[in-house]
């Protein structure tokens, strides 16, 4: 019991309660918009916001004035806070969904917001028709506000980010590699945000320009920009039936799935940085042929190869970028075109974007370094380095990518284990654990593009949110919460740093 008090207390918790506080003032007052909007519709769940509203202040404003007890800040409580605030922003997210009785459950609510926040846009809700429009519009805005991380919109924002903070940023991040931009760390992660939102104003204005409503447009652009998927209506975005549309969230699904650092090259008009990325070529490649493919094996059922290029481009776009949209049922596609999805459902798009999945650098890089160990067996005194853009990949990087690929893996079939309890169909039980920990949103089965992930169990829905945290926050900051008192060696503590003045 003394080892275990001392590890407790080596926790910054004074500090992790701090930033719990900022997220819940946070996520308080951005749900004035949806209240706003209930407000519109003369709703009654906008007295339900409210409560909510005044709940997140209240214990917000109370975690914020604890004082830090340590000076000292370590990656791992870094870890630990960004695993433990997007544990809270998903409780107290989903409070009004409990509180409107919208959605009765709890652990459905949880399920919802958790969805929700890590831009999986899986949902519990067989007919989203009977929602309010409050309660639609958040669902959705909680998808832009976990696209780009609720602790780099904080950092972006508070005044005390400072180089510590870089922690967090790290942890919260997509990606193997996450560098600062510009020298101070809440310049960085205010370039982000604004990156962030002006590709929204540009979706918003291209969909307000097609016709589409203010209300929809809005709540698909929250969805596109964010790459969640929660839907306002059953068909989704195939409830327009519009060319248009399609092309427009198409094109910006792909654009939210890019490394938002080349969008800052492009910015200072370094050019060669960008077309340099191999991530980008590939991302490209990959998006490209996967379109070519499912076209030709489905021109069959759609009455030729450009009518059937249609629904494959919005398709490979929504799965790859794991938005999670839909404009049709892949579910009745051929095995062929749904095998393809299913890669690209683990695959994801590209490292610091908004999307899900392994991420396509980390491929890149699996692959050259299953490419480097065969020639060393054929040649076992060749040296030679793995490069990434022109760059040697340091191997600590690569022993990093593989030991996450092998976590992911084992992660993977242990939620697969316990969803199947409930003793579901074979396709539903895969695909829905391969949707949710790659946050794409629709799988197969009954968890298809027109069907809800109603029918699972509340233990198997927890298990289920659990793989979105992980598969968003990329295993390791869900997994140094659950376990924070494991024995760190010696050799391999993490460095401190210490307050300094910026």
């Amino acid at each position: 019991m003394y080892w275990l008090r001392r590890k407790l207390r080596k926790i910054n918790w004074s500090l992790i309660a701090n930033l719990n506080g900022y997220v819940l003032i946070c996520l308080g007052l951005l749900m004035l918009l949806p209240t706003i909007c209930s407000l519109i519709y003369h709703e009654q769940v906008v007295y339900d916001f409210l409560i909510t509203i005044a709940i997140c202040l209240i214990v917000g404003f109370a975690l914020s004035r604890i004082k830090r007890s340590q000076r000292d800040f370590f990656a791992r409580d870094g870890m630990i806070a960004v695993g433990l605030c997007w544990i809270t922003a998903s409780l107290f997210g989903g409070l009004p969904y409990f509180i409107s009785q919208e959605i009765p459950s709890f652990i459905d609510c949880f399920f919802e917001a958790v969805s929700g926040f890590t831009t999986t846009g899986s949902s519990i809700v067989p007919d989203v028709t009977k929602l309010s429009q409050g309660i639609l519009f958040w669902r959705s805005f909680t998808h832009w506000i976990g696209g780009m991380g609720i602790l780099v919109f904080i950092q972006a924002f508070m005044p005390k980010a400072n180089e510590r903070s870089m922690h967090i940023i790290r942890a919260e991040s997509p990606g193997p590699v996450i560098g600062k931009l510009v020298p101070r760390i809440q310049q960085t992660a205010a370039l982000l945000y604004k990156m962030y939102m002006g590709l929204t104003i540009l979706c918003i204005l291209f969909l307000l320009a097609g016709g589409m409503p203010l209300f929809d447009t809005l709540c698909y652009t929250f969805g596109t920009a964010g790459t969640g998927g929660f839907s306002i209506s059953p068909l989704g975005v195939g409830e327009y039936n519009n060319l248009y549309y399609e092309i427009v969230i198409t094109v910006f699904m792909l654009l939210f799935g890019v490394n938002f650092n080349l969008y800052y090259f492009l910015l200072i008009k370094q050019f060669k940085q960008v077309f340099k990325s191999e991530e980008l070529r590939t991302y490209i490649f990959v998006v490209a042929s996967s379109m070519i493919l499912i076209a030709l094996n489905i021109s069959n059922m759609y009455g030729g190869f450009f009518e059937g290029l249609r629904y494959s481009s919005f398709q490979v776009a929504t799965i790859i970028s794991t938005t999670g949209y839909s404009t049709t049922d892949f579910n009745l596609w051929p095995m062929f075109s749904k095998s393809i999805l299913l890669i690209l459902m683990v695959l994801g798009a590209c490292a610091g974007s908004t999307a899900g999945g392994i991420k396509v650098s980390r491929f890149v890089i699996i692959l050259k370094k299953i490419k480097l160990d065969i020639q060393r067996l054929i040649h076992p005194q060749k040296v030679q380095a793995i490069t990434m853009d022109g760059k040697i990949v340091d191997e600590s990087t690569v022993q990093a990518i593989m030991t996450f690929f092998g976590c992911f893996i084992l992660i993977l079939f242990g939620c697969i284990i316990l969803v199947s309890l409930d003793n579901l169909d074979f396709e539903t039980t895969i695909s829905s654990v391969f949707t949710c920990i790659g946050n794409v949103g629709p799988g197969f089965g009954l968890a298809g593009p027109l069907g809800s992930f109603a029918m699972f169990s509340g233990f198997s829905k927890f298990v289920l949110s659990v793989a979105m945290l992980i598969g968003r926050l990329e295993i390791y900051p869900i997994l140094i919460f659950l376990f924070p008192l494991f024995k760190v060696p010696d050799a391999i503590k993490p460095k401190k740093f210490h307050k300094d003045n910026e």
